[in-house]
């Protein structure tokens, strides 16, 4: 399990930190959850975020590793919802085609734009490493969020969220 951790300074987001949680040296999957959340704990105070974000799950053939998967991310979402911080979910398409433009860009293209973007070596990014994908989803959400328009669920305007919401909103 990978994580990023950004700062915004003015419109210019930098790299904090990322890492990995070294899950294979655990063979029982509870302690492994137990690592994840004590882990999540940690950044959250270290670092205080705002918000979180989080890769959505995908749909894979094999339901068990589908099963560990999501309870690996209730626990990290687990961690951010104790701390009041809002969470919010991007796809993987979403996230390679907010950093690089193109839905279906390679693990390298996304290194490659994140080290351009964050002024990072390429010795820095490994596209293997899933804390490169952590910091995509990081770099992902701060783009969706600072889109005028972003938070209106697809709607452009204010005038047209409201119009798509006329139930919702008064």
């Amino acid at each position: 399990m990978g994580y990023g951790i950004i700062r915004v300074v003015g419109k210019n987001p930098e790299m904090l930190a990322m890492g990995i949680l070294q899950l294979h040296k655990y063979d029982d999957h509870m302690v492994k959850l137990q690592v994840i959340f004590r882990r999540c704990v940690q950044l959250i105070v270290e670092y205080t975020p705002d918000e979180l974000a989080i890769e959505a799950p995908f749909f894979g053939k094999n339901v068990q590793s589908m099963l560990k998967l999501g309870r690996a991310q209730g626990v990290a979402l687990a961690a951010a919802v104790h701390h009041d911080i809002p969470v919010t979910e991007y796809a993987p398409r979403k996230i390679k085609q907010s950093i690089t433009g193109n839905g279906n860009a390679s693990k390298e293209q996304v290194a490659g734009m994140l080290a351009s973007i964050l002024k990072l070596s390429a010795a820095d990014l490994d596209v293997k490493d899933d804390a490169t994908d952590g910091l995509a989803v990081a770099l992902c959400h701060y783009y969706q969020s600072s889109q005028p328009g972003a938070g209106l669920g697809g709607a452009k305007t204010w005038k047209a969220f409201i119009a798509q919401n006329k139930g919702r909103v008064k």
